[in-house]
């Protein structure tokens, strides 16, 4: 991973944190992204530590925020001329209903929306620095997952796990319809689930779910387990070549019925491009 530049979103902690230290111990340039400055500083300084890569550098955003998401990718293009890898990693789920600055539920608005913004703010660069690989964290809780078109954000009778599980079937529907829309780019799209790892994720859960959470963490993978598959999608030379594949232990395998569905995965493409207002603001609904 030699002079590749890394992009990784979510990176001060958990799995994310495990996939910057893992590529900064491959030599790659890694670029972190996380919402707290003092706590990225810290996690920075630990992965420059240990990798002995200096290369290691911290970007603050807000990823609830569109307009932050823009700064961040404004910021990415002001220091770095190339983008080989762009991890998708950074994950929410909220107890309660929560609406952004933007008015987005903020579970849709961290797991979808901002991927699916900052993506094709990139995609320019990713397609100068081709061959450059997009690379999405879902879960296996996408196949439980349905996209309401009718109430993407779970305003109605809001439920946390219906509504990130929405999210994750929307990483998967992002990841193909990105992939179909590259096809020869140099650009490839794909997706993968880390299983189950101990990270914050469920830390909002009360009563049972809280109690089940924890009895589960005995049998959960540690963050370097869990990241194993995204260090390998971004970094193996046989996949130079293959996109539009979804990966579970670096192993391709079938996604739910519902990711290969063309017209949800157009759907939401085009609601993406309407919420994140990328032909008004950007002029780059269009060009991919």
């Amino acid at each position: 991973m030699d002079k590749k530049i890394c992009l990784v979103t979510g990176a001060n902690r958990g799995i994310g944190k495990a996939t910057a230290m893992g590529l900064a111990k491959m030599n790659a340039t890694v670029v972190m992204v996380c919402r707290n400055r003092k706590l990225g500083k810290i996690t920075q300084k630990e992965i420059i530590d240990e990798s002995g890569n200096p290369n290691v550098d911290l970007m603050i955003a807000d990823l609830s925020s569109m307009t932050s998401v823009r700064q961040l990718a404004d910021q990415f293009k002001e220091r770095y001329s190339y983008l080989h890898v762009l991890i998708h990693n950074a994950g929410v789920a909220k107890k309660d209903f929560t609406l952004t600055e933007d008015g987005f539920e903020i579970t849709f608005a961290v797991n979808h929306l901002a991927p699916f913004l900052l993506t094709n703010l990139l995609l320019d660069t990713l397609k100068t620095s081709a061959p450059a690989r997009v690379i999405s964290v879902s879960s296996m809780v996408h196949k439980w997952g349905e996209m309401n078109f009718n109430d993407l954000m779970g305003a109605e009778d809001y439920d946390m796990d219906r509504v990130y599980n929405q999210t994750k079937l929307a990483n998967i529907l992002f990841t193909y319809e990105l992939s179909r829309r590259l096809a020869g780019t140099g650009v490839t799209a794909n997706s993968l689930e880390p299983g189950m790892t101990v990270t914050d994720f469920g830390r909002e859960y009360t009563g049972f779910k809280a109690f089940m959470s924890r009895v589960w963490r005995i049998f959960m993978k540690s963050p370097e387990e869990g990241a194993e598959t995204s260090i390998y999608l971004a970094s193996s030379p046989e996949l130079i070549e293959i996109s539009g594949q979804h990966f579970v232990d670096k192993q391709p395998v079938k996604s739910s019925k519902d990711t290969y569905n063309l017209e949800i995965a157009r759907r939401l493409w085009d609601v993406s491009i309407e919420l994140t207002t990328l032909r008004e603001k950007a002029g780059l609904g269009d060009r991919i």
